[in-house]
């Protein structure tokens, strides 16, 4: 045991060694293409404003970035990950089990926009509707209570109510929290309206999953990367395609697309506050502890993030799109990030 122990305390020295023998001079920042837009708008008034270089940040997706942020300690990895979902439990052991230390921090939310281009007419979709056209299995048209591949090839296959048009979505790819969060909040909120699937939930949850959030491979889905911006240009060229990014994007864009009504709501910045609109998800970033007191600025930056004139209800990121917590969740979070609070595996 005490070989064990000895061991330990030379790894974890070796460890430290290697963080501050090569400390960058700048914050490094992966994650979430939804978060990128307003990390970098603190980035560069942080950069502007103190005596810190401006923090780089890359665009690789949530999950992307939670595998780079959680593979270890020392500058060769970034200091902070952004999140559309809140980090997974996988995720989370994976930067334990490298000896990662994790502060959470909500910072807000998002609506998921499914968009088209202005030159076409403003779809109503339900979450059943995105489901039946989106799922690689669905129920069988028949009305018996089993599964065949999609067979559906144009809206109003879906749904008698909208138009004729051939079912062409373009989406993120699985490495993306926006890919998560739509497989989670539209098309398991329309899995669910099918009793027979939604009963399945408590027997067999990976199976139940494996329905409700798989995606059909047959052209149909179309994945776009993690370039909101090609996906707009797309949507620019073929009227009949639809897109999905988040709300952010398409208030930056509102001059050549529309978001579609979900269930009769259409997504704005009050029906995203008041949960209205149904596809909604929080936006996290999360910061390497280890590496704080390290590399210079990260508490200067995470209290740049957290006043009240960058994420309150009349904050600069509010100014971009982002929905503010209220004041409770506000609060609690940065206090969190204040004393750069543990995150634990009961935590999830």
């Amino acid at each position: 045991m005490k070989n064990l122990t000895s061991v330990a305390v030379v790894a974890a020295a070796a460890l430290t060694l290697s963080v501050s023998a090569s400390a960058r001079e700048s914050i490094s920042i992966v994650g979430s293409s939804t978060v990128y837009p307003f990390a970098t708008t603190v980035a560069e008034k942080f950069g502007k404003t103190t005596k810190f270089k401006t923090p780089t940040i890359e665009s690789t997706g949530s999950g992307g970035g939670a595998k780079l942020f959680c593979a270890g300690v020392g500058v060769q990895h970034p200091d902070v990950t952004n999140a559309s979902r809140r980090m997974k439990k996988s995720e989370f052991e994976k930067c334990s089990a490298n000896g990662v230390k994790v502060t959470e921090i909500l910072i807000g939310f998002d609506g998921i926009a499914v968009a088209n281009s202005k030159k076409s007419q403003q779809l109503s979709l339900t979450r059943k509707d995105l489901f039946l056209a989106l799922a690689k299995n669905v129920p069988n048209p028949d009305g018996s209570e089993t599964l065949v591949a999609n067979p559906y090839k144009t809206w109003k296959e879906v749904n008698p109510a909208l138009p004729n048009v051939a079912i062409e979505v373009l989406g993120p790819p699985p490495t993306s929290g926006t890919r998560d969060a739509f497989a989670e909040l539209a098309m398991e909120g329309g899995c669910k309206k099918f009793a027979f699937i939604k009963s399945m939930k408590k027997k067999d949850k990976k199976a139940y999953k494996g329905i409700c959030h798989n995606v059909r491979e047959d052209g149909a889905y179309v994945e776009a990367g993690e370039n909101d911006n090609l996906i707009v240009q797309k949507l620019q060229k073929n009227p009949d395609a639809l897109g999905i990014f988040g709300f952010s994007f398409l208030e930056e864009n509102s001059s050549k697309v529309q978001g579609s009504k979900v269930e009769g709501v259409a997504p704005t910045f009050e029906s995203i506050a008041d949960k209205s609109y149904k596809i909604s998800r929080p936006l996290y970033f999360y910061v390497k502890k280890n590496h704080v007191g390290v590399v210079p600025g990260i508490e200067e930056y995470i209290a740049e993030f957290t006043k009240e004139s960058t994420w309150g209800l009349d904050g600069y990121l509010a100014e971009r799109g982002m929905i503010p917590l209220n004041n409770e969740l506000r609060a609690s979070f940065a206090s969190d990030a204040k004393s750069l609070k543990e995150m634990k595996l009961s935590d999830f």
